[in-house]
């Protein structure tokens, strides 16, 4: 028995770790990259920032474990065992779902992470474990996933939750991803990398930028969402963008 309980746990248990240096890897190559960026565009601006940086990554580190493994356990339990709703036959649901699918799991991601982002800012819960991420002072490219293992949990269990029950195609759920990743790297920036033009327009007034994220950072009890301004907008929380 303990060894067919050792065959059947270790292809997860592969899959978990697989999935924990994919994440890593993502974080380090997109955050990598906007970092690059960012020296290219306002040099300088994270030259005294060494310390800070390093803490990013040793938190984001343990993040991307806390992610790596609910995401690779649902991976392996939709590729062995058809646990998720994630189809790779495009004709198996019309192609206008293919859209509508992404735009679901973004808005209902963030809802999630607004409301439990509010939460993390009771001050139990603040001092305990969101005080992680505002250690951050300014955030860089480096702190997308800069958490606290606790806040980290809240985080890593959306997409596996939403695959066991909204179908989505592969390669929308992969959008979905590349979604997630630039916004939650180009945000904490600390400049804004989108035009101008788009920001200060009624497209803009709808969507989350690192001018509306930085103003968070900077007053702490507002600007709480992720990818839209719809719960700010509705539960009064919107201060607008960042003048810095």
């Amino acid at each position: 028995m303990p060894a067919l309980l050792a065959d059947a746990l270790l292809p997860a248990a592969l899959a978990a770790l697989a999935m924990t240096a994919i994440v890593a890897l993502r974080y380090f190559a997109a955050s990598g990259l906007f970092a690059w960026l960012t020296g290219k565009v306002h040099p300088g601006k994270y030259s005294r920032l060494g310390a800070q940086i390093g803490m990013e990554m040793r938190y984001s580190a343990i993040s991307a474990a806390i992610y790596g493994i609910p995401a690779g356990i649902t991976a392996w339990g939709w590729r062995e065992h058809g646990w998720t709703m994630v189809y790779l036959d495009l004709g198996e649901y019309p192609l206008w779902w293919f859209p509508v699918s992404i735009l679901a799991y973004l808005l209902l991601h963030d809802a999630w992470f607004y409301w439990t982002h509010r939460w993390m800012h009771r001050p139990a819960l603040f001092r305990a474990a969101h005080a992680v991420h505002h250690a951050s002072k300014p955030p860089t490219a480096w702190a997308a996933m800069s958490f606290h293992p606790l806040e980290a949990i809240t985080g890593a269990v959306v997409i596996p939750v939403l695959v066991l029950l909204i179908p989505i195609h592969f390669a929308a759920l992969g959008l979905v991803l590349l979604i997630m990743t630039i916004m939650g790297v180009t945000n904490h920036m600390g400049w804004e990398i989108f035009p101008h033009r788009l920001v200060h327009s009624g497209l803009g007034n709808w969507l989350i930028t690192a001018s509306h994220h930085s103003q968070h950072h900077e007053q702490y009890t507002c600007n709480f969402g992720l990818y839209f301004r719809f719960w700010d907008h509705l539960c009064r929380t919107d201060r607008g963008l960042s003048q810095a």
